[in-house]
């Protein structure tokens, strides 16, 4: 009967460890966003996510013209990412360039660390401490992508800078949203050009 009762103790705590294991490991909601500078808008054709071995998904995003610095920057669209990939994929049209690029991303397993870390956010009450739970991608003029860890705008860090490839594509199936972003930015473009460098 000792015996019996010792092994059902031992069962209880052995999945009472596995419960709070998992229940560790569910407690971070993790989150991706997109941003990209005002006037220079781009259509975003895949993005993909990967855990090697565990999961395989996509998220739809597509246009996209905001935000990179100031108040409102960087964010854009945004999502979750569960679980906590090691791999991503993206590839984008640039209207600005008429140009398409691609890229996979490593994550490296040290950014998850990192992003745990406690950090400030303002609420509209007071500042709370809280992890930097989301990775914010910013897509720039001449295939630059930065990357930050960050909970909210003004706290970003910056992770990296990478450099995607420039790709063959068809600029024509966008025809009809690049006339609709030239009505609106044309004049923009004009005077400020588009910068491959300083983003």
């Amino acid at each position: 009967m000792r015996i019996k009762n010792v092994l059902t103790i031992a069962v209880f705590f052995t999945l009472s460890a596995c419960a709070s294991a998992a229940k560790e490991n569910d407690s971070m909601a993790w989150r991706f966003q997109l941003a990209t500078p005002k006037h220079y808008d781009i259509w975003v054709e895949h993005l993909e996510f990967e855990l090697s071995g565990v999961r395989h998904w996509w998220h739809p995003a597509g246009s996209m013209g905001c935000c990179w610095k100031g108040p409102n920057g960087p964010r854009g669209v945004a999502g979750r990412m569960e679980p906590f990939p090691n791999f991503v994929a993206i590839q984008w049209f640039s209207f600005a360039e008429q140009k398409f690029y691609q890229r996979l991303i490593e994550i490296p397993p040290k950014w998850k660390e990192e992003m745990r870390e406690l950090a400030p956010m303002v609420t509209q009450v007071d500042v709370r401490m809280r992890p930097r739970d989301t990775l914010t991608f910013g897509l720039a003029p001449g295939g630059e992508i930065v990357i930050w860890m960050m909970n909210q705008p003004g706290n970003e860090i910056e992770l990296a800078r990478l450099q995607a490839n420039e790709i063959e594509g068809n600029p024509s199936h966008y025809q009809n949203r690049t006339r609709d972003y030239l009505d609106e930015n044309d004049e923009y473009l004009e005077k400020h050009g588009i910068p491959l460098t300083g983003w």
